[in-house]
């Protein structure tokens, strides 16, 4: 039985760190912009089909060229669409950016076909690896370090860099920001396009663990939110706890009660929000209240 429950927390923490990526591309563009991107969904799907497309056309070394492709199809959406919505009603940008992903979708059908299509990983990370009584596959165990990695990455970007001081100044007063002579437009541009890269990274990830298909957005942004409002919004390590523990609830529950395993995350979100209405490391933001 313990190496069952091992194997399953294992296979858990690497849901939970695909949950992580969308989450925190998702509490970037919501913390620093102040928009509710429900189109966020649909760039992971994005970032799962240029893979598909990458792959088949150039091998596995250009996949990599995924995010940025989708970074740059977000810094397009930002620019036409999305900054018009600023200092505007939360539930305008809700309605908006869920046509948005409505749009994605329908193009993707249109340019791929609605029909699943398989991703396998490659070659090198194929069989398995085992310690003691975990039984994890190697492409699992490299989704977990690449995670590990991005996140790390993220942080120190977002910590010790003047762009990423200007970001987290710019989300708590972007007036002052902007009087002191930075381009606050430009900024949210190179933001949005991070969260919406940092989204196809996961669709990356997650294309040879799931079925690439047209919806396969609805399985990414409902964990999301719900991430999201576990972790507390603008809280970065928030958000890495929580994605874990929704993974690791989702896979423990699938083993021993699969019946209720859509419905769990939902549950663990609601008793949390009642022990602690901000989250996990929530903070104030003035700006939302």
């Amino acid at each position: 039985m313990l190496d069952v429950i091992l194997s399953q927390v294992a296979s858990g923490l690497v849901l939970g760190s695909l949950y992580v990526l969308i989450a925190i591309g998702l509490s970037i563009i919501f913390g620093l912009l102040g928009i509710v991107n429900f189109a966020h969904g649909a760039f992971f799907t994005l970032g799962a089909y240029f893979a598909l497309t990458l792959y088949r056309s150039f091998g596995w070394p250009a996949v990599v060229l995924s995010p940025v492709i989708v970074g740059g199809v977000g810094m397009i959406a930002e620019r036409l669409l999305i900054r018009r919505l600023y200092d505007k009603e939360p539930l305008l940008s809700l309605i908006v950016t869920f046509a948005l992903a409505l749009m994605i979708e329908a193009s993707v059908r249109l340019i791929w076909g609605g029909i699943g299509q398989p991703f396998s990983p490659p070659h090198f990370l194929g069989g398995f690896l085992i310690w003691g009584p975990i039984l994890i596959t190697k492409y699992r165990f490299a989704v977990l370090l690449t995670t590990a990695s991005v996140l790390l990455g993220l942080w120190a970007f977002l910590t010790y860099t003047p762009f990423g001081r200007i970001l987290r100044a710019g989300s708590r007063d972007a007036e002052m920001v902007g009087l002191l002579g930075i381009n606050l437009p430009r900024v949210f541009t190179w933001v949005f396009g991070l969260g919406c890269a940092i989204s196809g990274l996961a669709g990356v990830l997650a294309a040879p663990l799931w079925t690439v298909t047209p919806s396969m957005a609805t399985n990414a942004i409902m964990p999301a939110f719900v991430v999201v409002a576990i972790g507390g919004l603008g809280s970065f390590a928030g958000a890495v706890i929580a994605g874990l523990l929704v993974g690791v609830v989702i896979a423990l529950t699938v083993q021993f009660k699969p019946e209720a395993s859509g419905a769990v995350m939902y549950v663990f979100m609601a008793l949390m929000l009642l022990l602690r209405p901000r989250g996990l490391l929530g903070e104030r933001w003035e700006r939302f209240e």
